[in-house]
């Protein structure tokens, strides 16, 4: 999942991505939304320990999928970097 506040006028915007290697082909964009639809998304988020990351650009590209889509082969590197951070993340967490 990632989301963020834009500077100057706050769009506080969110969008959430699945993905299992086991089934999927590619992420796909699950929610989005702006104001207290992504405060929502991102306490969901917390929740259910699904990490979070702030990427201004990415959520910008990821906006323009509609839901339940995957998202484009030219989203893939770009996805696959905030896919690496999380692999890391789960990971450091198993091992406390």
């Amino acid at each position: 999942m990632t989301s963020f506040q834009k500077n100057g006028p706050k769009r506080d915007r969110a969008v959430a991505l699945k993905f299992k290697e086991e089934v999927d082909k590619a992420p796909k964009v699950v929610a989005k939304g702006e104001g207290f639809v992504a405060r929502a998304i991102r306490e969901s988020a917390r929740k259910y320990g699904v990490p979070i990351r702030q990427d201004d650009d990415l959520l910008e590209l990821l906006s323009q999928v509609d839901i339940d889509r995957e998202i484009p082969p030219q989203m893939y590197a770009a996805v696959a970097e905030v896919l690496s951070w999380i692999y890391r993340a789960n990971n450091a967490i198993k091992k406390q």
